[in-house]
């Protein structure tokens, strides 16, 4: 035969679907086999020979023309001698052990993947096979569906143990990048760092107490005696007006700046004293890049005999060289504070535009660091100290500021805004 017997068997089911759907019979290929049709067609009437013309028009097509015709009429010949089931059982062998041996020789995926396709796709043998299954006699039809099924089974198999088999190696160096011995101790958190503004206030205070000062804190919501009163700016005072407050119930307040530390402080521990007062004071600002409506302030005080100008120039100028690690430009210029008198704005010459102006120094060239002056006797006396036997000076500090200029920052909202990628920085 010129047909591979696989594709002959698939013929061979077409064919008989083919000449059952003409109404014709086993005698109908016998005919054309043995030439009786082309005897009978002289002596036939003309309707019996247009008939038989049109069965062998439709045969030789399915047949694929005048050669295939003839293959398939030998290959019928052995069928209808009963060798029908023994061909289909080769055939499906065939294609079965053809498949298996392509798949043990396969080298890789691609390999695996073209030898599903030949063995099991669309239109693939088995496939076809099984597309023909309801043209078979049905003793045939269980008999094959067995056949088919199993070798379906076995070549589904065969592909994914040879799958597994390509995946071992990966799964292995898989395994031995990411190993992990179970019995070693966590590593624990990340180690951190600190913000800005505390590394700066850790400094500030271990300068000031090694100059003798103390260290004091106090509450952030406070009363409207500590925040004001005490500080000479009692309720009628046009100064509360210069601080926007947080008014809480109750009457108390978020603290405005940590100058009521320093009331405190005196009141506790009485003169002589030297104290700061570092911590987070609260103000309703408009938000910009060089206001922010919670900030950080280091307040200091010293209250002794005999203090003056003088000593106030002395700290600060110790205090600007320790933060700044170099000298810089400052101007001493009046101003007015209701808890000192006289008083005094200290300003250091911008450092991130270093002097034509910025948005940070407003424009200006300079930034307001640090209000100082001596303690305002009504302040003293309003906490128990005599004044005519004590006096002292005081100075507030912005530490958020501070961080600006010491590290280059241009816009305050970035301190308290918590991005990891800015905050990382330091």
């Amino acid at each position: 035969m010129s047909l591979p017997l696989v594709g002959q068997a698939i013929a061979f089911c077409r064919l008989s679907a083919g000449v059952r759907e003409l109404g014709g019979t086993r005698q109908v290929l016998t005919r054309f086999r043995s030439g009786e049709a082309e005897k009978e067609s002289p002596a036939s009437g003309r309707d019996r020979r247009n008939r038989l013309s049109h069965q062998r028009k439709v045969v030789q097509n399915l047949c694929g023309g005048a050669d295939g015709l003839q293959d398939y009429l030998d290959f019928s010949r052995h069928c209808y001698n009963g060798a029908s089931t023994t061909m289909l059982d080769e055939s499906i062998q065939e294609l079965l052990s053809r498949s298996l041996g392509r798949i043990a020789s396969a080298n890789s995926l691609e390999e695996l993947e073209a030898v599903r396709v030949d063995a099991l796709g669309r239109k693939a043998g088995l496939t076809q096979f099984s597309k023909e299954m309801g043209k078979l006699a049905p003793e045939e039809r269980k008999h094959i569906g067995q056949l088919l099924n199993s070798a379906r089974q076995q070549i589904e198999e065969a592909l994914e143990s040879k799958k597994q088999y390509f995946a071992e190696p990966d799964l292995r160096a898989r395994l031995g990048a990411e190993w992990v011995d179970l019995t070693l101790p966590a590593p624990g958190p990340r180690r951190g760092h600190l913000h800005p503004i505390t590394r700066i206030q850790r400094e500030l205070e271990d300068l000031f107490v090694s100059m003798g000062f103390a260290v004091l804190d106090g509450p952030e919501v406070e009363t409207e005696y500590y925040n004001f009163d005490a500080l000479n700016i009692p309720a009628e005072h046009p100064a509360r007006d210069m601080q926007d407050t947080f008014w809480l119930d109750g009457g108390n307040v978020l603290r405005t700046h940590t100058s009521p530390v320093q009331v405190r402080g005196m009141e506790r521990l009485g003169p002589p004293l030297r104290m700061i007062a570092p911590g987070r004071a609260f103000r309703n600002e408009s938000v910009d890049a060089s206001h922010e409506h919670t900030f950080y302030q280091l307040e200091g005080m010293m209250v002794d005999r005999e203090v003056s100008v003088a000593h106030l120039l002395f700290f600060m100028k110790t205090l600007l060289t320790a933060i700044f690690k170099r000298e810089v430009t400052v101007r001493l210029r009046p101003g007015y504070f209701p808890f000192v008198e006289p008083a005094f704005e200290l300003d250091i010459q911008c450092l991130i535009c270093g002097g034509p102006g910025c948005p940070v120094c407003k424009q200006s060239g300079w930034v307001e660091l640090l209000p100082c002056g001596l303690v305002n006797p009504n302040v003293l006396r309003m906490s128990g100290i005599d004044p005519e036997e004590w006096n002292g000076f005081a100075f507030g500090l912005g530490l958020t500021r501070l961080a600006m200029m010491r590290y280059g920052i241009d816009d305050i909202r970035l301190l308290q805004g918590g991005d990891l990628r800015f905050l990382e920085q330091f």
